[in-house]
């Protein structure tokens, strides 16, 4: 079997995901924008279970697949989904000292996750997971702005 594409271009994949994430942001470095996308990510998968959690990162690029299961504490309960603001200062305050995350984060990290990923394979795995995440995930946007950029 050939080597995965997304193995064979990960790094390709991840430049610009993090660009779009940062752009979208408007951030002016990649460690603010790492920050932001770490924190979204852990807010979101507080409120899945680890099977829809390792669904919804299988669909993933390679290095936000791992940025989604790292350090993953498996014991902590499932939390409830709360508002976009509620969720958005959840994010915020992951290393609050050094966090910029601006309130549009959510919305920017989905809209990178979808210009990153085949839109079938989105709706399938979100398709697994409670029905509040396709609001946690929905983005403003034409479905021709959507789906890999990178193939």
């Amino acid at each position: 079997m050939p080597m995965p594409h997304s193995y064979r271009h990960a790094t390709r994949e991840w430049r610009a995901f993090l660009t779009d994430a940062r752009e979208r942001m408007e951030l002016m470095s990649d460690n603010n924008t790492y920050t932001a996308i770490q924190g979204v990510f852990l807010v979101f998968r507080r409120r899945v279970s680890v099977q829809q959690g390792l669904i919804f990162a299988s669909m993933l690029p390679c290095v936000p697949r791992a940025i989604f299961v790292a350090d993953w504490d498996i014991s902590e309960p499932i939390r409830a989904f709360g508002t976009r603001e509620e969720m958005t200062r959840e994010a915020q305050a992951l290393r609050p000292h050094h966090n910029l995350t601006p309130q549009n984060a959510i919305e920017a990290t989905a809209w990178a996750v979808r210009r990153a990923v085949l839109p079938a394979d989105f709706e399938r795995a979100l398709g697994q997971c409670p029905p509040q995440a396709a609001d946690f995930w929905s983005v403003d946007a034409a479905p021709a702005e959507l789906g890999p950029r990178i193939v």
